[in-house]
């Protein structure tokens, strides 16, 4: 069963990594938890994927307070455990962990382009394409209303 398990100092180093083909999409653990240090000022949360008792991937929020939104900022599997399904489900939970919190109504993320598996992932959770990019990032965003 997927479930989340937010970072503590007491997991944070686990090791994680996605494939050589995936590199140039999605970041690794450790650039993931460099990005929720660097976010602590807008409530960064991270948290590692589990699926029953095994670590398999992470994923990372923040406050986007500029659009007053959620940025839904990475989310990986481990190349060991992927094309399972477990992205989509963590993806589910972490979507619920913002509607929950309840600050804002929108959630807003970028994929790379290229990466038509994330795409695909994404539209299937109802994010929608703004018609915006930074440089080769694709920008989505979702209501959770």
């Amino acid at each position: 069963m997927i479930h989340l398990k937010e970072v503590t100092p007491d997991n944070w180093r686990l090791e994680l990594s996605v494939s050589e083909a995936q590199k140039n999409y999605v970041s690794d653990s450790n650039r993931l938890l460099a990005r929720a240090w660097a976010y602590r000022n807008y409530r960064s949360n991270a948290f590692f994927i589990y699926n029953d008792d095994t670590a398999i991937g992470m994923a990372l929020y923040y406050d986007y307070e500029e659009d007053r939104a959620y940025d839904f900022s990475q989310l990986f599997i481990d190349h060991r455990y992927q094309g399972n399904g477990f992205g989509l489900e963590a993806a589910k939970q972490m979507l619920e962990l913002m509607r929950s919190d309840g600050k804002y109504d929108k959630v807003t993320l970028c994929y790379i382009d290229g990466n038509e598996a994330a795409k695909r992932m994404y539209e299937k959770l109802g994010f929608a394409l703004t018609g915006d990019s930074d440089d080769d990032e694709i920008i989505m965003e979702k209501w959770l209303r």
